[in-house]
């Protein structure tokens, strides 16, 4: 069953006040009236309306008051001027103040009729697109936690390959993304940096688990396999729905600057800022911590790497901001 819009008449005429009611309510609308604008008010303090018909000219509290106060207090109504002295400057006004539209007294019963159903009219477009907006919300909401869901199967599924590989990953991902909020960049990037960062090796799920965890170093054959792990993890990421490049960031983590990096020795500009990002904080962490072929080197080390190196592998920017991180605001791995 559809609900009665609820309408509140404004009028200190009290033939007026009673002559509109009559007609709104045989209209069908759920009518209230006020004979004053103090009494108006209290009943938008305590009632919700629709759309609110008042009186311009009135003793005390007149309807340029009730439009300025009936913002706060009903932001949702709609609010119609009624008035028996008409002037170009007073409607200007009225509108500027936020009246939905002016109705000059006297007017006929069918003027007065359509232009409250032409107010009502705006306040149901009103009410529609809050409800499409709160159903895309509710949506977003639901696609986070599918997405949220895949990425932790997707970690749990490194975890059980490489123990190391998982926890570099987030400890990666927890420094790209301070990285990235102290840059200023948009949440929505923000929480793109953060999805690729908590996968960003997950091609390595296809590398013997041997290799991942072999002390010493590496042959040229075993290195070649360590390097196809982001080629790999961008060909399984590119069948998931992101709405962020994830698979992308994810493909590119290992290029640098001068076009010495992998899979595709893009430069500069050709890769993505938040790839640049992930690539400084998974150099960092790799380097600080230790790895089942080598002992850590130390943060010093680590920084000094991304500094030593600042421009020519690493994005300069980006740097400048881990280095500040550290110096300045104490962060600290896990």
């Amino acid at each position: 069953m559809e609900r009665q819009n609820k309408v509140l008449v404004v009028d200190d005429d009290p033939f007026a006040l009673r002559s509109i009611a009559k007609v709104l309510e045989n209209e069908s609308y759920q009518v209230m009236t006020a004979a004053s604008g103090s009494e108006a008010l209290d009943l938008l303090r305590r009632d919700s309306f629709d759309l609110v018909l008042t009186d311009l000219k009135m003793p005390g509290i007149d309807g340029l008051e009730i439009l300025r106060r009936g913002r706060e207090l009903a932001p949702q109504a709609v609010v119609l001027i009624f008035t028996g002295y008409a002037s170009l400057e007073s409607a200007i006004e009225a509108l500027r103040e936020g009246a939905y539209d002016y109705l000059v007294k006297p007017c006929s019963t069918d003027e007065l009729k359509l232009k409250i159903e032409r107010g009502l009219e705006r306040v149901r477009l009103a009410e529609e697109r809050q409800r499409a907006e709160e159903e895309l919300r509710q949506s977003y909401v639901k696609l986070q936690k599918v997405l949220e869901g895949t990425i932790h199967t997707l970690v749990s599924a490194i975890e059980m390959k490489d123990p190391y590989t998982a926890g570099h990953q987030r400890r990666v991902t927890r420094l790209a993304c301070a990285i990235a909020n102290e840059m200023s960049l948009l949440e929505e990037r923000i929480e793109g940096i953060r999805m690729a960062g908590l996968i960003h090796d997950l091609g390595k799920i296809n590398v013997p688990a041997e290799i991942l965890s072999k002390p010493g170093g590496l042959n040229d054959l075993q290195y070649g396999l360590i390097k196809m792990h982001p080629q790999t993890g961008h060909d399984v990421l590119t069948e998931i729905e992101f709405p962020w490049p994830v698979a992308q960031i994810v493909l590119q983590h290992h290029e640098r600057l001068d076009g010495s990096g992998y899979p595709h020795g893009l430069v500069d500009e050709e890769i993505l800022l938040e790839a640049r990002i992930l690539a400084v904080a998974d150099v960092v962490e790799a380097m600080a911590s230790h790895r089942p072929y080598r002992p850590p080197r130390g943060l010093d080390k680590a920084l000094e790497e991304i500094s030593r190196n600042r421009g020519v592998l690493y994005d300069p920017e980006v740097v400048d901001v881990c280095l500040k991180l550290f110096a300045e605001k104490r962060f600290k791995f896990e």
